[in-house]
């Protein structure tokens, strides 16, 4: 085991758990791990563990799971494990008794460009806006949500037709090696870091990247079609962009659209108009063009390629 620093590490979703793999692998002293608490999900509403958890229960590491960050008893369980640095990676924001307490300090693991795309959901808002470009950030945590003092950065390019899924596992494993990088520079004292403020010249206006809500999801056909296609990659695997068709015997049908292909073109349908062939070609028609779905979901049924989806429910809307 690596004799410095003594980590405690932050992190509920699988994105987080590429970071914490990399530093057990790599033999980094992962002294503690903190988690969301289980919640109750499913039908039959049965707790399940956060992808963090799971991990660090393979591994037997000491796992904490506060349900509140302020308790003193929680921030007594993290004095004892003296740690010198905590790393976050995808979790709640921190108190301040919490992330002043290592000598190292406390850093992040941000899935954008810093100071672009603060917020809960950067990779489904880069996708969303149509970005050609987007990358990860390491920085010092601070009062307030994304604003702390860079320290590394890593750019990638988004991939045309890429979705907010893809873009998550190309993200997923740059972070993790930022995050190497970052805990190394921190304990070699060979850091310098950036304020934020150089980075906004006057007059910029910073993107935001706030926490996804469902109606945001719904599809607005009577937008252009660049827009709808980046919504329904910016959306794609989760939560999922939709939208409510009316078939001709008048009966209305819950859709949500994984994949599409953009289609730009004058036309006479109405936005929202359905042409479809029956067998392999489902479109529905925007402001400029059509939107060419490839995988869709009716509401309770399976996701399915356009060509099983038409053989199965084309009826619907012939």
């Amino acid at each position: 085991m690596k004799n410095y620093p003594r980590i405690i590490f932050f992190g509920t979703p699988d994105f987080a758990v590429a970071s914490l793999e990399a530093l057990v692998n790599e033999e980094y002293n992962v002294t503690g791990v903190v988690t969301a608490p289980d919640k109750q999900a499913g039908r039959g509403m049965k707790f399940s563990s956060s992808p963090v958890k799971q991990f660090a229960l393979k591994n037997d590491l000491f796992l904490l799971q506060p349900e509140n960050l302020n308790d003193r008893d929680f921030h007594d369980q993290l004095k004892l494990l003296q740690p010198d640095l905590l790393v976050v990676v995808a979790f709640r924001l921190l108190p301040r008794e919490v992330w002043e307490l290592p000598p190292l300090g406390t850093f992040n693991l941000h899935a954008s460009l810093l100071p672009q795309y603060r917020g809960a959901a950067p990779i489904n808002w880069v996708i969303i806006n149509g970005e050609t470009e987007t990358g990860v950030t390491t920085f010092f945590l601070d009062e307030k949500i994304d604003t702390g003092n860079i320290i590394f950065q890593q750019k990638i390019l988004i991939e045309p037709g890429e979705t907010a899924g893809e873009l998550h596992n190309r993200l997923m494993k740059t972070g993790r090696e930022l995050v190497i990088k970052t805990v190394d520079a921190i304990a070699d004292q060979k850091i310098q870091v950036l304020s934020q403020g150089y980075l906004i010249p006057p007059g910029l206006i910073l993107k935001r990247a706030p926490k996804i809500h469902q109606a945001q999801c719904n599809i607005d056909w009577n937008r252009k079609v660049t827009d709808i296609y980046n919504l329904i990659r910016g959306m794609s695997p989760h939560p999922g962009a939709y939208t409510t068709l009316t078939s001709p015997d008048g009966k209305s049908h819950f859709l949500k659209i994984y994949n599409a292909l953009p289609e730009c073109c004058i036309h006479s349908m109405h936005p929202g108009e359905v042409v479809t062939d029956g067998k392999t070609s489902f479109k529905i028609a925007a402001s400029d063009g059509y939107i060419q779905v490839v995988e869709a979901q009716l509401a309770g049924r399976k996701t399915m390629q356009i060509g099983d989806f038409l053989r199965g429910f084309g009826h619907h809307f012939n």
